[in-house]
Protein backbone atom coordinates (compact mmCIF):
# COMPACT_ATOMS: atom_id res chain seq x y z
CA UNK A 1 0.00 0.00 0.00
CA UNK A 2 2.64 2.71 0.88
CA UNK A 3 4.40 1.73 -2.38
CA UNK A 4 1.13 2.37 -4.20
CA UNK A 5 1.05 5.41 -2.49
CA UNK A 6 4.41 6.62 -3.52
CA UNK A 7 3.75 6.02 -6.87
CA UNK A 8 1.00 8.00 -7.30
CA UNK A 9 2.89 10.19 -5.17
CA UNK A 10 5.58 10.45 -7.67
CA UNK A 11 2.82 10.28 -11.24
CA UNK A 12 1.10 13.27 -9.38
CA UNK A 13 4.65 15.20 -8.82
CA UNK A 14 5.52 14.29 -12.21
CA UNK A 15 2.09 15.62 -14.16
CA UNK A 16 2.54 18.63 -12.01
CA UNK A 17 6.20 19.71 -13.46
CA UNK A 18 4.71 18.95 -17.00
CA UNK A 19 1.60 20.76 -16.66
CA UNK A 20 4.18 23.80 -14.84
CA UNK A 21 6.32 23.97 -17.75
CA UNK A 22 3.70 24.51 -20.50
CA UNK A 23 2.10 27.19 -18.32
CA UNK A 24 5.86 28.14 -17.81
CA UNK A 25 6.49 28.27 -21.51
CA UNK A 26 3.24 29.53 -22.49
CA UNK A 27 3.97 32.60 -20.63
CA UNK A 28 7.56 32.86 -21.74
CA UNK A 29 6.56 32.73 -25.30
CA UNK A 30 3.21 35.10 -25.06
CA UNK A 31 5.91 37.43 -23.38
CA UNK A 32 9.27 37.23 -25.78
CA UNK A 33 6.80 37.04 -28.84
CA UNK A 34 4.81 39.46 -27.78
CA UNK A 35 7.69 42.17 -27.05
CA UNK A 36 9.55 40.93 -30.62
CA UNK A 37 6.16 41.98 -32.27
CA UNK A 38 5.63 45.23 -30.03
CA UNK A 39 9.14 46.51 -30.69
CA UNK A 40 8.51 45.81 -34.61
CA UNK A 41 5.65 47.71 -34.25
CA UNK A 42 6.94 50.47 -32.85
CA UNK A 43 9.95 50.74 -34.68
CA UNK A 44 8.60 49.51 -38.08
CA UNK A 45 11.02 46.76 -38.45
CA UNK A 46 9.27 44.49 -40.91
CA UNK A 47 11.95 41.52 -40.26
CA UNK A 48 11.61 41.47 -37.43
CA UNK A 49 7.87 40.53 -37.07
CA UNK A 50 8.31 38.11 -40.05
CA UNK A 51 11.11 36.76 -37.73
CA UNK A 52 8.96 36.20 -34.79
CA UNK A 53 6.23 34.74 -36.84
CA UNK A 54 8.35 32.28 -38.64
CA UNK A 55 10.04 31.47 -35.17
CA UNK A 56 6.38 31.26 -33.13
CA UNK A 57 5.59 27.47 -33.71
CA UNK A 58 9.27 26.11 -33.20
CA UNK A 59 10.11 28.07 -30.22
CA UNK A 60 7.48 27.36 -28.30
CA UNK A 61 8.27 23.75 -28.74
CA UNK A 62 11.88 24.12 -27.67
CA UNK A 63 11.05 26.70 -25.00
CA UNK A 64 9.08 23.40 -23.28
CA UNK A 65 11.70 20.46 -24.49
CA UNK A 66 13.97 22.89 -22.20
CA UNK A 67 11.70 23.69 -19.26
CA UNK A 68 10.88 20.10 -18.78
CA UNK A 69 14.32 18.41 -19.14
CA UNK A 70 15.26 21.13 -16.45
CA UNK A 71 12.08 20.59 -13.78
CA UNK A 72 12.14 17.33 -14.28
CA UNK A 73 14.82 15.95 -12.63
CA UNK A 74 14.00 17.50 -9.74
CA UNK A 75 10.83 14.87 -9.40
CA UNK A 76 12.50 11.69 -7.88
CA UNK A 77 10.72 9.28 -10.73
CA UNK A 78 11.90 5.89 -11.00
CA UNK A 79 14.99 5.75 -13.73
CA UNK A 80 13.38 3.82 -16.58
CA UNK A 81 10.51 6.31 -16.52
CA UNK A 82 13.31 8.88 -16.41
CA UNK A 83 15.25 7.03 -19.36
CA UNK A 84 12.02 7.14 -21.44
CA UNK A 85 11.46 10.73 -20.69
CA UNK A 86 14.49 12.00 -21.67
CA UNK A 87 14.88 9.92 -25.09
CA UNK A 88 11.19 11.22 -25.93
CA UNK A 89 12.28 14.63 -25.02
CA UNK A 90 15.74 14.14 -26.44
CA UNK A 91 13.73 13.20 -30.07
CA UNK A 92 11.55 16.66 -29.50
CA UNK A 93 14.06 18.50 -29.08
CA UNK A 94 16.06 16.94 -32.09
CA UNK A 95 13.33 17.50 -34.46
CA UNK A 96 12.09 21.45 -33.02
CA UNK A 97 15.32 22.18 -34.00
CA UNK A 98 15.02 20.83 -37.07
CA UNK A 99 11.77 22.94 -37.30
CA UNK A 100 13.27 25.98 -36.31
CA UNK A 101 16.14 25.24 -38.91
CA UNK A 102 13.25 25.27 -42.28
CA UNK A 103 11.29 28.07 -40.66
CA UNK A 104 14.82 30.46 -40.44
CA UNK A 105 15.05 29.36 -44.40
CA UNK A 106 11.51 30.31 -45.11
CA UNK A 107 12.44 33.89 -43.17
CA UNK A 108 15.79 34.17 -45.08
CA UNK A 109 13.96 32.87 -48.28
CA UNK A 110 11.08 35.59 -48.06
CA UNK A 111 13.61 38.16 -47.06
CA UNK A 112 15.80 37.80 -50.46
CA UNK A 113 12.61 37.46 -52.45
CA UNK A 114 10.90 40.74 -51.19
CA UNK A 115 13.83 42.86 -52.57
CA UNK A 116 13.46 41.07 -56.43
CA UNK A 117 9.89 41.72 -57.17
CA UNK A 118 8.75 39.90 -60.57
CA UNK A 119 5.29 41.74 -61.04
CA UNK A 120 7.74 44.53 -62.95
CA UNK A 121 8.30 44.99 -66.63
CA UNK A 122 12.76 44.90 -66.56
CA UNK A 123 12.11 41.11 -64.01
CA UNK A 124 15.16 39.29 -65.73
CA UNK A 125 17.49 39.31 -62.84
CA UNK A 126 14.51 39.05 -60.05
CA UNK A 127 13.60 35.89 -61.89
CA UNK A 128 16.74 34.76 -61.93
CA UNK A 129 17.43 35.16 -58.22
CA UNK A 130 13.90 33.75 -57.32
CA UNK A 131 14.58 30.75 -59.14
CA UNK A 132 17.94 30.25 -57.36
CA UNK A 133 17.22 30.79 -54.08
CA UNK A 134 13.64 28.58 -54.02
CA UNK A 135 15.59 25.14 -55.63
CA UNK A 136 18.35 26.16 -52.68
CA UNK A 137 15.79 26.68 -50.22
CA UNK A 138 14.50 22.66 -51.04
CA UNK A 139 17.76 21.17 -51.26
CA UNK A 140 18.57 22.92 -47.99
CA UNK A 141 15.03 21.69 -46.53
CA UNK A 142 15.85 18.50 -47.70
CA UNK A 143 19.31 18.15 -46.15
CA UNK A 144 18.40 19.34 -42.21
CA UNK A 145 15.24 16.13 -43.04
CA UNK A 146 17.93 14.41 -43.34
CA UNK A 147 20.24 15.07 -40.93
CA UNK A 148 17.22 15.36 -38.20
CA UNK A 149 16.34 11.80 -39.23
CA UNK A 150 20.26 10.41 -38.71
CA UNK A 151 20.68 12.52 -35.36
CA UNK A 152 17.60 10.89 -33.75
CA UNK A 153 17.76 7.48 -34.98
CA UNK A 154 21.56 7.80 -33.47
CA UNK A 155 20.12 8.41 -30.06
CA UNK A 156 18.67 4.62 -29.48
CA UNK A 157 21.86 2.79 -28.21
CA UNK A 158 20.87 -0.25 -30.94
CA UNK A 159 20.68 1.64 -33.70
CA UNK A 160 23.92 3.13 -32.55
CA UNK A 161 25.57 -0.24 -32.61
CA UNK A 162 23.89 -1.37 -35.65
CA UNK A 163 25.30 1.37 -37.50
CA UNK A 164 28.53 -0.17 -36.73
CA UNK A 165 28.01 -3.37 -38.20
CA UNK A 166 26.10 -1.00 -41.44
CA UNK A 167 29.57 1.11 -42.01
CA UNK A 168 31.77 -2.00 -42.92
CA UNK A 169 29.55 -2.78 -45.52
CA UNK A 170 28.86 0.93 -46.75
CA UNK A 171 30.37 0.19 -50.10
CA UNK A 172 28.32 -2.98 -51.58
CA UNK A 173 25.09 -1.14 -49.56
CA UNK A 174 26.34 2.24 -51.82
CA UNK A 175 26.42 0.13 -55.09
CA UNK A 176 22.96 -1.18 -54.65
CA UNK A 177 21.27 2.06 -53.68
CA UNK A 178 23.30 3.95 -56.45
CA UNK A 179 21.55 1.36 -58.98
CA UNK A 180 18.18 1.20 -57.40
CA UNK A 181 18.05 5.09 -57.21
CA UNK A 182 19.83 6.58 -60.10
CA UNK A 183 16.87 7.98 -62.02
CA UNK A 184 16.12 9.63 -58.42
CA UNK A 185 19.73 10.86 -57.58
CA UNK A 186 20.09 11.96 -61.40
CA UNK A 187 16.83 13.82 -61.33
CA UNK A 188 17.95 16.10 -57.90
CA UNK A 189 21.11 16.56 -59.71
CA UNK A 190 19.69 18.01 -62.53
CA UNK A 191 17.78 20.41 -60.20
CA UNK A 192 20.99 21.72 -58.91
CA UNK A 193 21.94 21.76 -62.35
CA UNK A 194 19.38 23.91 -63.20
CA UNK A 195 19.98 26.32 -60.37
CA UNK A 196 23.15 26.75 -61.53
CA UNK A 197 23.07 27.24 -65.40
CA UNK A 198 19.53 28.58 -65.50
CA UNK A 199 18.29 27.01 -68.75
CA UNK A 200 14.94 28.12 -67.17
CA UNK A 201 13.79 30.52 -65.01
CA UNK A 202 10.33 31.11 -62.91
CA UNK A 203 7.77 33.34 -64.71
CA UNK A 204 9.78 32.38 -68.04
CA UNK A 205 7.82 32.19 -71.11
CA UNK A 206 8.36 28.77 -73.07
CA UNK A 207 7.44 26.62 -75.35
CA UNK A 208 7.24 22.78 -74.55
CA UNK A 209 5.99 19.82 -76.06
CA UNK A 210 4.12 22.29 -78.81
CA UNK A 211 2.76 24.20 -75.73
CA UNK A 212 3.12 28.07 -74.99
CA UNK A 213 2.98 28.39 -71.23
CA UNK A 214 4.64 30.04 -68.32
CA UNK A 215 6.89 28.22 -66.10
CA UNK A 216 4.87 28.45 -62.66
CA UNK A 217 7.29 26.08 -60.15
CA UNK A 218 10.20 24.23 -60.11
CA UNK A 219 10.61 21.23 -57.73
CA UNK A 220 13.65 19.26 -57.26
CA UNK A 221 12.28 16.55 -59.29
CA UNK A 222 10.13 18.47 -61.87
CA UNK A 223 8.59 21.88 -63.42
CA UNK A 224 5.29 22.88 -63.45
CA UNK A 225 4.24 24.96 -66.53
CA UNK A 226 0.75 26.70 -66.83
CA UNK A 227 0.14 26.81 -70.38
CA UNK A 228 -2.01 29.65 -71.76
CA UNK A 229 -5.62 27.82 -71.32
CA UNK A 230 -4.91 27.31 -67.84
CA UNK A 231 -3.75 23.52 -67.87
CA UNK A 232 -0.87 22.68 -66.12
CA UNK A 233 2.04 20.64 -67.89
CA UNK A 234 4.35 19.10 -65.63
CA UNK A 235 7.68 18.10 -66.82
CA UNK A 236 10.32 16.07 -65.14
CA UNK A 237 13.66 17.98 -64.18
CA UNK A 238 15.87 16.04 -66.73
CA UNK A 239 13.86 17.56 -69.52
CA UNK A 240 15.11 20.71 -69.57
CA UNK A 241 18.72 19.29 -69.86
CA UNK A 242 18.25 16.53 -72.23
CA UNK A 243 15.33 17.80 -74.74
CA UNK A 244 15.53 21.14 -76.75
CA UNK A 245 13.04 23.72 -76.11
CA UNK A 246 11.91 26.80 -76.66
CA UNK A 247 12.64 29.80 -73.76
CA UNK A 248 11.37 33.47 -75.11
CA UNK A 249 12.27 34.96 -71.89
CA UNK A 250 16.17 33.77 -71.75
CA UNK A 251 17.41 36.89 -72.38
CA UNK A 252 15.07 39.63 -72.33
CA UNK A 253 11.24 39.47 -72.80
CA UNK A 254 10.78 41.58 -75.42
CA UNK A 255 9.60 39.89 -78.59
CA UNK A 256 8.76 40.56 -82.36
CA UNK A 257 5.25 39.76 -83.59
CA UNK A 258 4.99 38.54 -87.20
CA UNK A 259 1.48 38.99 -88.99
CA UNK A 260 1.11 37.59 -92.51
CA UNK A 261 -1.03 38.95 -95.20
CA UNK A 262 -1.86 37.13 -98.80
CA UNK A 263 -3.11 40.34 -100.71
CA UNK A 264 -3.10 40.46 -104.65
CA UNK A 265 -0.91 42.22 -106.73
CA UNK A 266 -3.13 45.48 -107.67
CA UNK A 267 -3.06 46.36 -104.06
CA UNK A 268 -0.26 49.32 -102.95
CA UNK A 269 2.27 48.01 -100.60
CA UNK A 270 3.46 51.10 -99.24
CA UNK A 271 -0.10 52.35 -98.25
CA UNK A 272 -0.87 49.14 -96.15
CA UNK A 273 2.80 49.97 -94.73
CA UNK A 274 1.49 53.10 -93.98
CA UNK A 275 -1.18 51.59 -92.30
CA UNK A 276 0.43 49.51 -89.98
CA UNK A 277 2.43 52.22 -89.00
CA UNK A 278 -0.34 54.01 -87.75
CA UNK A 279 -1.81 50.92 -86.19
CA UNK A 280 1.46 49.95 -84.13
CA UNK A 281 1.45 54.19 -82.87
CA UNK A 282 -2.50 54.34 -81.49
CA UNK A 283 -1.34 50.86 -79.71
CA UNK A 284 -0.33 50.87 -75.90
CA UNK A 285 0.94 47.60 -77.00
CA UNK A 286 3.62 48.12 -79.20
CA UNK A 287 7.34 49.18 -77.40
CA UNK A 288 8.00 51.39 -80.20
CA UNK A 289 10.89 49.59 -80.88
CA UNK A 290 10.23 47.57 -84.27
CA UNK A 291 7.67 48.84 -86.94
CA UNK A 292 8.02 47.26 -90.11
CA UNK A 293 6.49 45.46 -93.48
CA UNK A 294 8.12 43.50 -96.37
CA UNK A 295 6.75 41.54 -99.33
CA UNK A 296 8.56 38.51 -98.46
CA UNK A 297 7.09 35.75 -100.82
CA UNK A 298 5.37 35.94 -103.84
CA UNK A 299 2.82 33.30 -106.27
CA UNK A 300 0.95 33.02 -109.28
CA UNK A 301 -2.27 34.33 -107.63
CA UNK A 302 -1.30 36.65 -104.44
CA UNK A 303 1.81 38.52 -102.95
CA UNK A 304 2.61 37.98 -98.99
CA UNK A 305 3.27 40.76 -96.90
CA UNK A 306 4.58 39.99 -93.61
CA UNK A 307 4.30 42.57 -90.75
CA UNK A 308 6.80 42.92 -88.23
CA UNK A 309 6.14 44.67 -84.78
CA UNK A 310 7.64 44.05 -81.00
CA UNK A 311 6.25 44.22 -77.80
CA UNK A 312 7.57 44.35 -74.21
CA UNK A 313 6.63 40.72 -73.36
CA UNK A 314 5.06 37.18 -75.24
CA UNK A 315 1.57 38.43 -73.90
CA UNK A 316 1.59 41.79 -75.37
CA UNK A 317 2.93 40.56 -78.44
CA UNK A 318 0.00 38.16 -78.75
CA UNK A 319 -2.16 40.54 -78.51
CA UNK A 320 -0.78 42.76 -80.59
CA UNK A 321 -0.45 40.53 -83.49
CA UNK A 322 -4.07 39.96 -83.22
CA UNK A 323 -4.60 43.45 -83.55
CA UNK A 324 -2.68 44.46 -86.37
CA UNK A 325 -3.89 41.38 -88.45
CA UNK A 326 -7.69 42.91 -87.22
CA UNK A 327 -7.28 46.12 -88.13
CA UNK A 328 -5.17 45.53 -91.42
CA UNK A 329 -7.86 43.01 -92.78
CA UNK A 330 -10.33 45.92 -91.99
CA UNK A 331 -8.02 48.60 -93.74
CA UNK A 332 -7.88 46.51 -97.17
CA UNK A 333 -11.86 45.47 -97.06
CA UNK A 334 -12.69 49.12 -96.56
CA UNK A 335 -10.15 50.97 -99.25
CA UNK A 336 -8.92 47.97 -101.35
CA UNK A 337 -11.74 45.23 -101.22
CA UNK A 338 -10.17 44.31 -105.19
CA UNK A 339 -7.08 43.51 -103.25
CA UNK A 340 -8.05 40.40 -102.02
CA UNK A 341 -7.44 37.11 -103.08
CA UNK A 342 -9.25 35.91 -105.82
CA UNK A 343 -9.49 33.35 -108.70
CA UNK A 344 -8.51 34.84 -112.16
CA UNK A 345 -9.78 33.02 -115.22
CA UNK A 346 -9.26 34.39 -118.90
CA UNK A 347 -12.12 33.29 -121.89
CA UNK A 348 -10.90 33.16 -125.20
CA UNK A 349 -13.26 33.65 -127.86
CA UNK A 350 -13.52 30.37 -130.33
CA UNK A 351 -13.15 30.60 -134.14
CA UNK A 352 -16.16 31.78 -135.83
CA UNK A 353 -15.72 29.22 -138.59
CA UNK A 354 -15.51 26.33 -136.10
CA UNK A 355 -18.63 27.86 -134.15
CA UNK A 356 -20.99 27.82 -137.08
CA UNK A 357 -19.82 24.30 -138.42
CA UNK A 358 -20.47 23.18 -134.80
CA UNK A 359 -23.84 24.67 -134.95
CA UNK A 360 -24.60 23.42 -138.25
CA UNK A 361 -23.81 20.28 -137.58
CA UNK A 362 -26.10 20.24 -134.51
Amino acid sequence: MKEFIQNWETLLWALGALGGSIVLTLIIHYLLFRMARTIARRTRADRLEALARHCSGPGWLILFVLLVNLFLPLVEVPPRILLFSNQAFNLLLVFSVAWLLIRLTHFAEEQILNQFRVDVADNLEARRIHTQIQILRKVIVVVIGVVALAISLMTFEKVRQLGTTILASAGIVGIIVGIAAQKSIATLLAGLQLAITQPIRMDDVVIVENEWGRIEDITLTYVVVKIWDLRRLIVPMTYFLEKPFQNWTRISADLLGTVFLYVDYTVPVEAVREELKRIAESSPLWDKQVCTLQVTNTSERTIELRALVSAADASQAWNLRCEVREKLIQFLQTNYPEGLPKMRAELLQQNSELVGLRTGEN
